[in-house]
């Protein structure tokens, strides 16, 4: 079985404010850099646009419609001081949706090892019935939830390594107790959720924050004595990656100075959990990272090690 990166040109037409860290240049430095030929080897696959059906898997159907109404025929609208839709922006969600979607069934129909799906929006910000923090839809939770509703799975769980802390994430599953959040972050920094104390109703919000200026001798210890002893007990039968790169040192956003060899470290630790206990099964999404440089490198180094390299 292979890696699977799954995009689409329509996460492309999602337009942000000038000047705005979520723009699609993020997007097309991905895409160049898992172009270099040890890549090669990537099968490749389009992203479907979801049915509502699946997003209301996590979301109001009152809210998808709420955001499909609010999309523009011409110029852009404001949902908050951060997160802003033009003409394009529902369908690069819809598509982010079904990346995720997609990825599921590569994975549980063992058609992939694994999956990269590189879209954008972001999603992990956007909680049960609001959007925040560039997110529309929350892609993760939504890919965690699709594979109990479509194949069964009984315990999922989701690692974000983005430099944000996903409370849409959390807010999603705190009263969950088949799905594990775990999630290292910068403390304090937007969304200002995240601490220690946040475990949920039944203990399956793992939360392990950094503090700004550290690296990735931190950003490992919080991996090998928080996160990965919670994630092996738990057993996960699949796992999904927020995979957020805006912990790189290079990054305009934050103060944690990760460098891509922790990225890689991190993504092989998760593949080891995920042979454990999920047969290896992997699901990565794109968040964050608006660093066009670190970011590319990063995802290189993620999608490398994702492909067993």
């Amino acid at each position: 079985m292979t890696t699977v990166l799954i995009s689409h040109p329509a996460c492309l037409d999602h337009l942000t404010p000038l000047g705005h860290p979520e723009r699609p240049d993020r997007l097309r430095a991905v895409e160049q850099a898992l172009e270099a030929e040890k890549f090669s080897t990537l099968a490749r696959e389009q992203a479907p646009t979801a049915p509502f059906e699946i997003i209301a898997l996590c979301h109001p159907m009152e809210y998808v419609e709420l955001i499909r109404r609010a999309s523009p025929s011409e110029g852009m609208v404001r949902l908050d001081a951060d997160t802003s839709m033009s003409p394009g922006s529902f369908e690069a969600a819809l598509r982010g949706v079904g990346g995720a979607m997609l990825g599921v069934d590569e994975v549980m129909t063992k058609k992939a090892k694994n999956v990269f799906s590189a879209t954008r929006p972001p999603g992990h910000h956007a909680e049960t019935a609001r959007p925040m923090g560039f997110c529309l839809f929350n892609n993760a939770a939504i890919a965690a939830r699709y594979a109990q509703d479509r194949y069964g799975v009984e315990r999922a769980a989701i690692v974000d390594f983005d430099v944000h802390h996903g409370n849409g994430s959390q807010d999603i599953f705190w009263a969950d107790k088949t799905v594990m959040y775990c999630s290292t972050h910068e403390m304090p920094l937007y969304p200002g959720t995240g601490s220690l104390s946040e475990r949920g109703e039944f203990n399956t919000i793992v939360n392990a924050p950094l503090s700004a200026g550290d690296g990735g001798d931190e950003f490992r210890q919080a991996f090998e004595m928080v996160i990965l002893p919670r994630l092996r007990g738990f057993r996960p039968e699949i796992i999904v990656i927020s995979a957020g790169f805006d912990a790189h040192m290079r990054d305009p956003l934050a103060n944690l100075n990760l460098v891509e060899a922790d990225f890689a470290w991190a993504t092989q630790k998760i593949m080891d959990v995920a042979e454990q206990s999920a047969e290896g099964r992997v699901v990565s999404l794109l968040e964050g990272g608006y660093d066009l440089e670190g970011l590319a490198g990063s995802a290189a180094a993620h999608v490398t090690a994702l492909m067993g390299g």
